[in-house]
């Protein structure tokens, strides 16, 4: 009898622990020239292994809106920074050589996202695609985003019905093309940032949501005026927070299509989602990641109490959060000096929470998503550079906040050479 109960209890527990997973980011033109030859692929994946992760995610599909694999839906790159891949099935190949090495490979596509400003490439540079990008209501006006040449990411506008049509078919392409993939991993789904999206298009939809026509646009979302000192600031009008409240239902309910198309696909595949661990402002890109069962109505003046009816992290096999903060711990952030301050991530302001660090960060993920869901804290690993110390504080934060770790990316582990800096402190 005895025997019997240590074995009840041992199934027990084990049934309910959460092996911790080890996630490294491979993105997609930063690693283009390594990445273009099998002896590089195997090299790398080797080093994965050798330092203990038991993941990778492989970049698929870029800002650009282009792709890393043969499709009839979205161009292929074929040519990245003048150097050109030779034709074979770089995808085929890479999760064939990472499985039989033990790894997991995780698929990542960026979804509303199709332009690289900087390169002025991508799928909305095309005429035939030029109506899906971003308008922007900023303080100078009704601006297109490719028109906006400090932000490197042409985003697009996530409410067009073609704009998801044509995601939701490339999912579905792609997901029977590879059919041995562990896992996709969507990223960038979402709106560019606060001042987006203020197209015809946008108001046409949200005053079908809203059930009634606006009067003054976009002036009773927001307006642009100034201060005492002259400066620009927003006035949030009549409707900003049921915009905020719209924004987020187009987002989760295409999250919703999404789980729904691949799953018919392959029920096998987990779906994942990546997005900033920065909660309290994310609300600006359109995403409530967060369960169903968290009312944000109760702290935020930004959220209406239906907002949390778009939370979806119960939608999600697999979570990973960028807890992208030089600060580790949150007594760290006392001491930031706002003046030095620059935080460019979608969303992030200027302030001095506890969140803005990767100990308040990870906290408020595991508070805000549902009670024995895995999450897996990220690094963004140029931001410690210089600090090995920080970096390895950091990653060891990340294994005690969360169910593992994700490192973003290991372009940077190569070239600060930190192989051996990851492994002591992943292990």
């Amino acid at each position: 009898m005895k025997n019997i109960f240590l074995l009840f209890i041992l199934l027990f527990s084990t049934s309910f622990a959460q092996p911790q997973k080890k996630l490294l980011w491979f993105d997609a033109t930063a690693n283009w020239e390594r990445l273009s030859y099998i002896d590089s692929i195997k090299y790398y994946l080797d080093k994965t292994k050798e330092i203990g992760f038991t993941d990778v995610v492989l970049d698929v599909r870029p800002i650009t809106g282009e792709v890393l694999y043969s499709s009839r839906i979205a161009p292929q790159i074929r040519i990245w920074n003048g150097i050109k891949r030779d034709d074979f099935d770089f995808v085929g190949e890479f999760v064939k050589i990472a499985h039989s090495r033990g790894l997991k490979v995780h698929a990542s596509l960026n979804i509303f996202v199709a332009g690289h400003n900087f390169h002025n490439r991508g799928l909305v540079y095309i005429k035939k695609y030029k109506d899906w990008k971003s308008i922007n209501y900023t303080d100078s006006g009704m601006v297109p985003i490719t028109e906006m040449k400090h932000k490197y990411s042409a985003m697009l506008n996530p409410a067009l019905q073609d704009v998801q049509d044509y995601q939701i078919n490339l999912l579905k392409e792609f997901i029977i093309k590879y059919p041995s993939l562990d896992g996709i991993i969507l990223d960038r789904v979402r709106y560019d940032g606060i001042e987006s999206d203020f197209s015809m298009e946008s108001k046409r939809l949200f005053e079908k949501y809203l059930g009634k026509k606006i009067k003054n646009f976009p002036k009773d979302i927001y307006e642009w005026n100034k201060d005492s000192l002259g400066n620009k600031i927003r006035i949030d009008g009549i409707y900003f927070n049921k915009w905020i409240e719209w924004r987020a239902s187009v987002i989760c309910n295409f999250m919703k299509l999404a789980k729904n198309e691949i799953k018919k696909l392959n029920d096998s595949i987990s779906f994942g989602d990546y997005t900033g661990a920065w909660y309290p402002t994310y609300y600006e890109v359109g995403v409530n990641w967060a369960s169903k069962d968290y009312d944000p109505s109760k702290e935020y003046s930004w959220a209406t109490p239906n907002y949390k009816k778009y939370g979806y992290a119960e939608l999600l096999d697999l979570f990973t959060t960028g807890n992208y903060f030089y600060e580790v711990t949150k007594e760290e952030v006392d001491k930031i000096n706002l003046d030095n301050l620059k935080r460019t991530e979608a969303a992030m302001t200027q302030g001095k929470e506890y969140w803005y660090s990767v100990e308040g960060s990870a906290e408020l993920v595991r508070k805000l998503i549902p009670k024995n869901m895995p999450f897996y804290a990220g690094l963004y690993v140029d931001q410690y550079k210089g600090d090995v110390e920080q970096f390895k504080k950091a990653v060891k934060m990340c294994l005690q906040k969360s169910n593992g770790l994700m490192i973003f990316d290991i372009v940077n582990i190569i070239n600060n050479n930190w192989w051996d800096v990851l492994k002591e402190a992943a292990n």
